[in-house]
């Protein structure tokens, strides 16, 4: 600490002993340990009666933050999935057409096909449509409430009407 005192001092910078302790006052010591600090936080919290943060159970569910919460989970998914998809081909034998053969020789029916065709193509086209949004949100437009639930409801609807059209492709 000194150091920084010395180096601040040299260079013109007048530091008096109470405008220096406030360069480290909230710092914690080094010997602590994460447990500690939170108990540290939690104890301070209880003796000046704090309420605790609100949770997520709290909040009255609504259309955006429902919207949110889909746009991360198909973002993880689609990532995960095309990593394991490309993990695959790099590690399975055969090749596309020898897996492709394998799903026709299950006869799962056309039902189960459409599903399953559906339930690739709707993540794909939420999240692009919602990334869209995202996009226009980045150059400052829709923010006004009556225009997020209307995107929100347009990126719903787009997205069912492409997952519905890249099934009965």
């Amino acid at each position: 600490m000194s150091f920084v005192f010395r180096t601040l001092t040299r260079q013109g910078v007048s530091l008096s002993r109470p405008q220096y302790n406030v360069l480290y006052r909230h710092a914690a010591p080094m010997g602590t340990t994460a447990k500690e600090e939170m108990n540290k936080f939690w104890a301070k919290n209880a003796r000046l009666n704090r309420p605790m943060s609100p949770h997520i159970t709290i909040y009255k569910w609504s259309v955006p933050m429902a919207m949110s919460i889909t746009h991360r989970g198909t973002g993880i998914g689609l990532s995960g999935a095309i990593s394991a998809f490309a993990l695959a081909a790099l590690v399975l034998p055969g090749s596309y057409s020898y897996y492709l053969d394998l799903i026709h020789s299950l006869s799962v029916g056309p039902f189960l096909i459409g599903l399953a065709k559906f339930g690739i193509a709707f993540p794909v086209s939420y999240h692009t449509y919602n990334g869209i949004r995202h996009l226009a949100w980045d150059l400052g437009k829709g923010f006004k409430i009556p225009e997020v639930y209307r995107s929100g409801y347009t990126v719903i609807g787009l997205s069912i009407v492409t997952s519905i059209a890249l099934v009965l492709l």
